[in-house]
């Protein structure tokens, strides 16, 4: 049985990760601002005790150490940072909103590795340890579109930050990659997306499943592609 924490974990990939994760025996961690969603309690349900909710803001300092805190001791054998945000309404080269690209940065960029430093510990009790970040294509330098462009920023500059991880953490066998979940229907995919929460978690996780040090610090498509920086 794997244990996983995952980051906006009720809803959109985060709650179908942990939907799936658990259907299939393993035990999750789901971290959210609102750990008493109705749709984590009722998962909750089912689980058998293999869900546990923790209250987490990534954005807050604070937050994160108190988590972090609570799980105290025990290991984890994945963390996926999924928590995320498409920023303001505002966002163009030419004409942005400052305050929302700051944002944007918090949750998209700044978090992950907080996140990820805050829980190492628990990572390191783990026999197989893996951290994997939900970036997006939108994030790759190999395309110069400018819409969403403080989104596309956030993206790129997580990429960066986890590929240095994951140069720094090969040493201690412990893969970091990020992955595109590809285009989803949630509420920031928008119905019009090519791709169901099902499909996209399922590529996720059969990615996680193979994931060794071999491909640490790449970025990977969810249907297990590897995608340009």
């Amino acid at each position: 049985m794997t244990t996983f924490l995952i980051t906006g974990a009720n809803r959109g990939i985060g709650l179908e990760l942990t939907r799936q994760a658990l259907a299939r025996g393993d035990s999750v961690i789901a971290a959210a601002r609102d750990a008493g969603a109705q749709s984590l309690d009722a998962l909750a349900a089912k689980a058998a005790g293999r869900l546990q909710t923790i209250a987490l803001d990534v954005v807050d300092e604070a937050s994160v150490k108190a988590a972090a805190t609570s799980l105290a001791g025990r290991a984890i054998d994945v963390l996926i940072n999924n928590a995320g945000i498409i920023g303001p309404d505002r966002q163009s080269p030419l004409d942005m909103d400052f305050g929302g690209l700051a944002q944007t940065l918090a949750v998209n960029t700044i978090a992950p590795l907080r996140v990820t430093q805050a829980l190492l510990p628990n990572l390191r009790k783990s026999n197989h340890p893996r951290i994997v970040t939900i970036s997006s294509a939108m994030g790759s330098l190999s395309s110069a579109a400018s819409d969403r462009i403080a989104y596309r920023a956030s993206k790129a500059a997580v990429n960066k930050i986890m590929q240095g991880l994951a140069s720094d953490l090969k040493r201690e066998n412990i893969p970091a990659i990020v992955m595109h979940p590809g285009w989803v229907r949630t509420d920031m995919g928008g119905a019009g997306a090519d791709l169901s929460p099902e499909q996209s978690a399922s590529g996720i996780l059969q990615v996680i499943d193979r994931l060794t040090l071999a491909s640490t610090g790449a970025f990977i498509n969810y249907d297990g592609k590897t995608l340009p920086w």
